[in-house]
């Protein structure tokens, strides 16, 4: 898994990309607090060689909490900026620092 961050210069937004080696996975969405948890509008798309990518435009100066959804399960970003302990969710949560 991996997060890429372009800054704009002109804009006060990053653009965001996720991208999910799930070779196996029939779907892949990622959700958080910039897109209040939801997962239909946030899929990833599925390339050729098996990996899913998408790429979202964000806020600067923030930070998000965020999971991806693969196949139904919810699963951490092993390259997340840090964790964060999330007593709804009873589990650690993905942050991503812009």
């Amino acid at each position: 898994m991996a997060i890429t961050k372009q800054y704009l210069k002109t804009k006060p937004i990053c653009k965001v990309t996720f991208t999910v080696p799930a070779k196996e996975a029939k779907s892949v969405s990622v959700v958080g607090d910039f897109n209040n948890w939801e997962g239909e509008k946030s899929g990833l798309k599925k390339l050729k060689n098996g990996t899913f990518k998408g790429t979202f435009d964000l806020p600067k100066e923030n930070a998000f909490e965020f999971k991806y959804i693969i196949d139904g399960d919810y699963v951490n970003e092993s390259e997340a900026d840090r964790y964060q302990w999330n007593d709804y969710a009873g589990s650690e949560n993905a942050v991503l620092e812009l």
